[in-house]
């Protein structure tokens, strides 16, 4: 953010994150239903699904959602992300899809893991973004 912008309120960044949500949503739920569709096992597919999408995400937080820190380098953030990511998205999501799965299908694991961790990565995206989860 330029010094002469004013900061964006909590809401707006929550509003904005939620946009990059749906869309990140669209694309991580495409490339999951891609890569099924090629024989690839459910797990598989949710980490490359995964990794297209948190490309994606990144770019659109760091550049639209939220205020840069500039004490925070590039590969920094990213590592930052990426590493909370995995945890938040990818591990709340391959949980959901292991234990959830068998009882109520794929696609039903898939969102429940997705919902989940929205809240979860919107703390995450603000710490690694901005260096910082409130005010």
């Amino acid at each position: 953010m330029s010094a002469g912008q004013p900061r964006r309120s909590t809401s707006n960044k929550v509003v904005r994150f939620a946009l990059v949500g749906l869309v990140n949503t669209g694309i991580d739920l495409t490339a999951f239903f891609a890569l099924l569709e090629l024989a690839v096992p459910a797990l598989a597919a949710n980490v490359g699904a995964w990794f297209v999408a948190v490309l994606f995400s990144f770019v659109a937080n760091r550049l639209w959602s939220f205020e840069r820190d500039p004490g925070i380098r590039l590969h920094h953030s990213f590592l930052r992300f990426v590493s909370l990511g995995a945890l938040i998205s990818l591990g709340v999501s391959s949980l959901s899809i292991a234990a959830l799965a068998g009882a109520v299908g794929v696609w039903p694991a898939k969102i429940i893991g997705v919902v989940v961790a929205a809240v979860l990565n919107f703390l995450a995206a603000r710490w690694s973004i901005e260096g910082r989860i409130v005010k």
